[in-house]
């Protein structure tokens, strides 16, 4: 169900009681559409994020953290020079449309009060977070600026007059009577729930097909029951939040959708119903985005490395011939009689045949018969110093696609927080360039996922590479069980005990697995040994390590056992 008119009304109605007279303590950015206001006030303190995503637009209370970016964007800065500090006077939704106006009373640099307002407009990929001065009706700014070759009917840029979006000319359904409810339908037209929608502000396509489910049969009196029943529920603020999830999707309402066959969970508040259906769904969308952003750049270095390696190869190719080019200097220098200035090729006898063949060599004709003769010195020696060179290249090339393939990896299986991490590892590895200079948390000690298994033993898994230097070299103790899937790249994965029975280190070795490039597959080889024969060579990349006394065993990935073991911590 979109964020309708109804919703907006439900959470202002809410909202009115939560966050009125509160002060805004802080205001933050993590993303490029997300806002998050921090408020204190009537004895405790609560988060409001504010959201113009173009796929997940949404206004709720909160107690989720958030990942912030190091420098805070632009309008976040204006923000927080404009807002911060001041006082939440009134919130109030426009006409039942997804239109919501925050003001607020703030000091300005002189200690003047001064009413600013937040303008909140929730329109799927047309939504917008506006602030503007009331007095004035002028723009100070947007979190997207539209300017004229986007829209002729308004744009959104600092100085401009604040224009409201067109009006949709739309019934009220809150005021409606029964003739105008019927005189607003054409009953012998049919698709009577598109007809509601296209006739009455603030219904979506859900509130429509509801009250024709709720009418059975939509004679004109029973349809005008069902719609009227709705309107004096809302209008009363009785609401009922929930979410169901049916066969298809996931859905929620200010009250129950039955025409949907699926589990209803019922909820005790619009913010609460909001923050659970949107929470997974927008962190899921960040998630992918930011992870597909970096696993563009990855790719494209790991591309660069493959043809890198295919030019050492036809390198390596040419650097065989090496010794052909010095038993072709040998042979010159033995036969000079034979050579003269002029001549394209000689042949001659090789005396390194057991055999004694003869052997045609090809030859510069502008160079003497000696200077041929070193010039295949001279290209041996060439050649023969390569090889040490694309010998140590290909290693060097290897490791680094290796790398890069525990990155993709580890993006695949990454929250939030572990993209943030990894950025930071790409940006410290010269992959991507430094907004500004890092300031690495050398003592700040990251955030590990744990698991329980069966037995109750405590297993680790490292999500990106900061984790797994740090659980496998800081937090492991040396008789910890190390494990890691064999040649392939994943987790780091540690058993926090000496003793523990087959089924832990069958589900250690299970976990290893599924958070490994390996994840769909089947009989998945695992290594596993014990911490102190894990080792760092010097000048490795984060998380590459080499290990011995190791004994492998093979295990598929399970999802439902990782949710398990999950549940169990």
């Amino acid at each position: 169900m979109p964020f309708d008119g109804f919703v907006t009304r439900a959470l202002v109605h809410e909202l009115e009681q939560e966050i009125i007279h509160t002060r805004i303590h802080k205001i933050y950015q993590p993303h490029q559409s997300d806002l998050v206001l921090h408020l204190r006030g009537k004895g405790n303190a609560s988060s409001l994020i504010i959201s113009a995503n173009p796929t997940y637009p949404r206004l709720y209370l909160t107690d989720k953290s958030f990942v912030n970016p190091i420098e805070p964007p632009m309008f976040c800065m204006l923000l927080r020079k404009h807002l911060e500090g001041g006082i939440i006077e009134n919130i109030q939704q426009i006409d039942l449309e997804r239109i919501i106006h925050l003001d607020i009373r703030v000091r300005d640099e002189l200690g003047d009060l001064q009413l600013k307002r937040l303008i909140i407009e929730i329109m799927g990929r047309h939504s917008n977070i506006i602030l503007i001065n009331p007095e004035t009706n002028l723009i100070i700014d947007g979190i997207h600026h539209v300017n004229a070759a986007i829209s002729s009917y308004r744009q959104v840029l600092p100085g401009r007059e604040y224009k409201a979006p067109p009006e949709q000319n739309k019934i009220n359904p809150l005021e409606a009577n029964q003739e105008q409810f019927l005189s607003s339908l054409r009953f012998n037209e049919g698709k009577l729930d598109k007809q509601l929608v296209d006739s009455f502000t603030g219904l979506s396509p859900a509130i429509a097909k509801e009250i024709l489910y709720q009418a059975v049969l939509p004679t004109k009196e029973k349809l005008w029951n069902a719609f009227k029943q709705w309107m004096e529920q809302t209008k009363g603020h009785h609401y009922q939040p929930s979410i169901v999830n049916g066969e298809q999707k996931a859905d929620f309402s200010i009250f129950p959708l039955t025409y949907i066959k699926g589990e209803t969970n019922s909820l005790s508040s619009i913010n609460q119903c909001l923050a659970m259906f949107y929470e997974q769904k927008a962190e899921r969308d960040t998630v992918r985005q930011k992870a597909l952003d970096l696993s563009k750049i990855v790719q494209i270095e790991k591309n660069k490395n493959e043809k890198k390696i295919e030019h050492l190869l036809q390198d390596l190719t040419q650097a065989k011939d090496a010794a052909t080019y010095q038993l072709y200097g040998e042979l010159i220098t033995a036969h000079l009689h034979l050579v003269k200035r002029g001549d394209k090729e000689v042949t001659v006898i090789n005396y390194y045949d057991e055999n004694q063949r003869e052997m045609t060599i090809p030859l510069d004709p502008i160079k003497s018969p000696s200077d041929n003769a070193q010039a295949y010195f001279k290209k041996y020696n060439k050649l023969k110093t390569s090889l040490t060179y694309i010998d140590r290249e290909q290693k060097k090339t290897k490791a680094e696609l290796e790398y890069l393939d525990t990155i993709l990896t580890q993006l695949e299986n990454a929250n939030v927080k572990d993209i943030e991490d990894i950025r930071e590892e790409l940006t410290e590895q010269g992959y991507l360039k430094a907004k500004k200079k890092i300031n690495r948390r050398k003592n700040k000690k990251p955030e590990i996922e744990s698991f329980t298994s069966s037995e109750g033993m405590t297993i680790y898994v490292g999500k990106n590479n900061y984790q797994n230097e740090y659980l496998t070299h800081h937090l492991a103790a040396s008789n910890d069980t190390w494990l890691h899937t064999k040649n392939i790249p994943g987790s780091h994965v540690v058993i926090r005990s000496k003793e523990f029975d087959e089924q832990t280190l069958y589900e250690a070795a299970m976990l290893a697995s599924y958070f490994s490039k390996a994840k769909l597959s089947s009989q998945v080889p695992v290594d596993y040994t014990l911490i102190k024969y894990v080792k760092k060579p010097n000048g490795a990349k984060p998380g590459f390590v080499i290990y011995d006394n190791q004994k492998t065993l093979y295990v598929t990935p399970d999802e439902n056992l990782v949710k398990q073991l999950r549940t169990n911590s």
